[in-house]
């Protein structure tokens, strides 16, 4: 489960609240805040975080996923792939960058693809790390599609990895959550692999 306190504050108050303390930081690094290109940093920051990186702390934010019924009767593969999206890691607030790879055999109900990114992209607007979004996004599509025929492939570049002692640029970190008959089901496997490379 998520690490979410409960608060009664506003985005307004949030923003303001953070603004502050960044200018705080920001006075401890030195920095200059009467600069006309500092001076409004801290706001900026308070609005980034409250209203666009982490808006879907929220959780009247979360959006509304509406299914239709297969009554087509489909039950073979959808892959949605190459869905990208930058999270930030929970460690450090540095950014990692990730796409996403979802596959799923529709059940009785279907989703409209583009509700498929809009899933990833709510478990992706809060501070997060890897392992934690690959579960989250898999058992929220499970819910909704009332299925057990999912997939999730994350392949992620964090920035933590890049910018800081390790300095490797070319790391890479993926994980998935794998549905389990499609673990011992050697010919869906194969089917899967060679259509995520087209």
């Amino acid at each position: 489960m998520y690490p979410l306190k409960a608060n009664d504050y506003s985005d307004e108050e949030k923003i303001g609240l953070i603004s502050d303390h960044f200018k705080e930081i920001m006075s401890i690094l030195w920095l200059d805040l009467e600069n006309d290109s500092l001076k409004k940093t801290p706001d900026r920051v308070g609005k980034m975080f409250v209203k666009e990186i982490f808006k879907w702390l929220k959780k009247e934010n979360k959006p509304e996923i509406s299914t239709f019924d297969n009554s087509f009767k489909y039950n073979e593969m959808i892959i949605v792939k190459d869905i990208k999206l930058f999270s930030f890691c929970e460690h450090h607030f540095l950014p990692f960058v990730w796409t996403a790879c979802v596959w799923y055999i529709p059940n009785w109900k279907v989703v409209w693809l583009s509700k498929i990114s809009r899933i990833v992209d709510h478990f992706s607007r809060k501070p997060q790390i890897q392992e934690r979004l690959t579960e989250e996004i898999y058992n929220e599509l499970r819910n909704v599609l009332n299925t057990e025929n999912i997939m999730i492939i994350i392949k992620a570049v964090h920035y933590c990895m890049i910018i800081r002692w390790v300095e490797d640029i070319n790391a890479q970190t993926i994980t998935s959550r794998v549905w389990w008959t499609f673990q011992e089901n050697d010919k869906t496997r194969n089917e899967f692999m060679n259509l995520i490379k087209i």
